[in-house]
């Protein structure tokens, strides 16, 4: 044997360097966990975006396993969710688990985008991460939509009934519209197939292509801090920034007792109130869709509420479909509305304090209202409320640009 040979036949690293030598496998890890540093001052709400994904991923794999026993027919749907529940061993946990899901991962995607409202994570340079996540919030709205009609209980079948007329009131191709989603004259089976379809196959793909794309673009400029302060600013001699640790281990320890907590607090949820009152499951819904039979009060699942409320607030079928529609597009354009000289809202002024806090309060009510009868003193609320909502940011460009902001520091600050 040659010289060469030997040298080409000797194993030179093990199997993580073969891995390397065909795959970017170390470089991949160290770019986007041990050589990535994020600020040493993460608090509490930067435990949401890593929550998020831990939903994504049960909801994906939980809905596995439904699909193996779900039948996408109007005669079938419902008899088959409860076929899941009694016969399937152990389907009743994995149904519960994949319910429970989707009210939580609404309830982390809100924190989420809150926490980003606080410290101002949508501003420069980190627009496209946040246009990113808006979408991402908006193929979870569809998502949500298409999976809540397949169960064909009262409540999914006539809420579909609602949501999918209301594109009717869009002048000259509403109609043509409405019937190209349902894809029959009236919802039917052909709706649940085309809905089931969208729920299984094309929203969880484009969920993830975004998802993939938000964590790319947000490893590329970087992550905000609560003190919403740039740490590529000021580097050491090495080049690692001054107020940066490594994400692996300092924040991935951090963030592993977050997700053990928040699995304590889902289980208890998933075993001892999965329903939550009528919340997460509504009690019409264990009922088999009836054409004939229309629910006494109609109303979407939690997680729709404060549209919906904004919504059902126009007497006009046009204008509130107007409006629902730019309520849930509006924040998108948040990087742009926003004048602050600064970030985060620990060095704002009182201005903006006090819109966002009636914001929060307006969309909490909004939410509550819209679960209750669209009358009465409800409306009138809801109506208030809406113009809280739509003010915050319609006037957001004057009020921060006034707004008397507070000295932002060099370095970041520990706030115990």
């Amino acid at each position: 044997m040659s010289r060469i040979e030997a040298e080409v036949g000797k194993p030179k690293g093990g199997l993580m360097k073969w891995i390397d030598d065909r795959f970017p496998f170390t470089k991949t890890m160290k770019y986007h966990v041990t050589e990535y540093y994020a600020s040493k001052n993460f608090n509490f709400w930067y435990v949401f975006g890593v929550l998020a994904m831990v939903v994504l991923v049960l909801q994906l794999v939980t809905g596995i396993f439904l699909t193996m026993n779900y039948k996408p027919s109007a005669e079938e749907a419902f008899a088959s969710v409860e076929y899941i529940m009694r016969d399937v061993e152990w389907g009743w946990l994995i149904r519960y688990m994949h319910s429970t899901g989707a009210s939580f991962f609404f309830i982390v995607v809100y924190l989420h985008m809150y926490r980003a409202m606080l410290y101002g994570s949508y501003k420069k340079p980190r627009e496209l991460i946040w246009i990113i996540g808006m979408l991402i919030f908006l193929v979870l709205m569809a998502e949500a939509f298409a999976g809540y009609l397949l169960p064909w209980g009262q409540m999914s079948y006539w809420g579909a009934q609602v949501i999918i007329s209301l594109f009717g009131a869009i002048p000259a191709i509403g109609d043509s519209l409405v019937e190209y989603i349902r894809g029959d004259y009236s919802i039917s089976d052909i709706t649940l197939n085309r809905f089931f379809a969208l729920h299984v196959i094309a929203l969880p793909l484009a969920l993830i292509g975004l998802v993939f794309v938000h964590i790319v673009a947000l490893h590329e400029v970087g992550s905000n801090n609560p003190d919403g302060i740039e740490i590529k600013k000021l580097k050491g001699a090495d080049g690692v920034p001054l107020d940066g640790v490594a994400f692996h281990p300092y924040h991935t320890s951090k963030d592993l007792v977050a997700i053990i907590v928040f699995l304590m607090i889902f289980s208890a949820v998933v075993f001892f109130a999965p329903e939550m009152g009528g919340y997460f499951l509504e009690h019409a819904n264990f009922e088999p869709a009836n054409l004939r039979a229309t629910p006494e009060h109609i109303a979407p699942v939690w997680y729709f509420t404060p549209f919906y409320a904004i919504l059902r607030a126009v007497p006009d079928k046009l204008w509130g479909f107007i409006l629902f529609g730019t309520s849930v597009i509006l924040p998108l354009f948040l990087p742009w509305l926003d004048r602050s000289r600064v970030k985060s809202i620990r060095y704002r002024g009182s201005l903006y304090k006090s819109a966002l806090a009636l914001f929060t309060v307006s969309f909490v009510a909004l939410g509550w209202l819209g679960m209750q009868p669209p009358d009465g003193v409800y409306v009138v609320v809801a109506r208030l409320c809406a113009v809280v909502y739509f003010a915050f940011f319609l006037l957001m460009p004057y009020y921060t640009s006034i707004d008397k902001t507070k000295p932002v520091p060099e370095r970041v600050v520990y706030h115990g």
